[in-house]
């Protein structure tokens, strides 16, 4: 999980993305993670801190490699605000 939050350009290095990943800090799906190596699938549903932010993404595909950012977007896309809240 944490060479694709690399790969798509979440993160500048893949030791952030490893350290935020181990300290507890990323849900798939609802659920907290604690492991870099944990798999993630097509449609599963990323949580995570990014700055001042919280990012809810689904994932839509893996990253083979770390491209441009154009590319790194075609493998995930925003999940909106639920509109109830």
């Amino acid at each position: 999980m944490d060479a694709w939050l690399w790969r798509t350009r979440f993160f500048k290095t893949r030791a952030l993305a490893t350290a935020v990943v181990s300290k507890g800090r990323v849900r798939i799906n609802g659920e907290r993670v604690k492991k870099a190596s944990r798999l993630i699938r097509p449609g599963d549903i990323l949580t995570f801190p990014q700055g001042n932010a919280i990012r809810v993404i689904r994932m839509l595909a893996p990253a083979e490699r770390r491209g441009s950012a154009p590319e790194a977007q075609t493998h995930y896309e925003p999940v909106p605000d639920d509109p109830d809240d």
